[in-house]
């Protein structure tokens, strides 16, 4: 098990009316937001899901089901702590991450930043071992109509030693 592991996840939703937009656990001014039955964060559901696979640990749909009312509006900060905590029993932790937004609107150039700084800080790791990239949809297919946003993750984990624990 000693070593590096590379995972990678994606997420989707649909914008729709009524809702905020939270990317990286960041509010983003937007008269739309994403369905979902929990906060609907593509970014950190994509990052939650890249650590689970590097991990060998399934998907976030078998831990947070949308069929568990438990999971009705989770904050994806509570999501991807909960993901972290297991990462870690299982002896592993980021150490970087890259992600791609691929959304139509709004343009996330003005938030970058702060979602990058907002996901190094829920992962632990130095916001020099975050990248944020947007990407539109050049007006083709769901993305492209801003009728959906979605997220695509890459993070690299290490073994950490665990010899130590009770």
């Amino acid at each position: 098990m000693a070593g590096f592991r590379v995972g990678i996840g994606h997420d989707t939703h649909r914008l729709v009316e009524d809702r905020p937009l939270i990317l990286a656990g960041v509010r983003i001014p937007h008269p739309r937001g994403l369905a979902g039955h929990s906060d609907a964060d593509v970014v950190l559901h994509a990052v939650a899901d890249a650590l689970l696979g590097a991990s060998a640990l399934g998907d976030i749909g078998e831990i947070f089901p949308d069929t568990d009312e438990r999971n009705r509006g989770l904050d994806g900060g509570v999501l991807l702590t909960d993901v972290l905590e297991r990462v870690a029993a299982a002896g592993w932790k980021p150490v970087n991450c890259d992600v791609i937004v691929h959304a139509q609107e709004p343009k996330l150039s003005p938030a970058k930043d702060a979602m990058k700084r907002n996901l190094a800080r829920l992962l632990g790791i130095d916001p020099a071992a975050v990248n944020i990239k947007a990407k539109t949809g050049e007006k083709v297919g769901a993305i492209g109509r801003a009728e959906a946003i979605s997220c695509q993750a890459v993070v690299l984990v290490e073994t950490i030693d665990l010899s130590g624990r009770d």
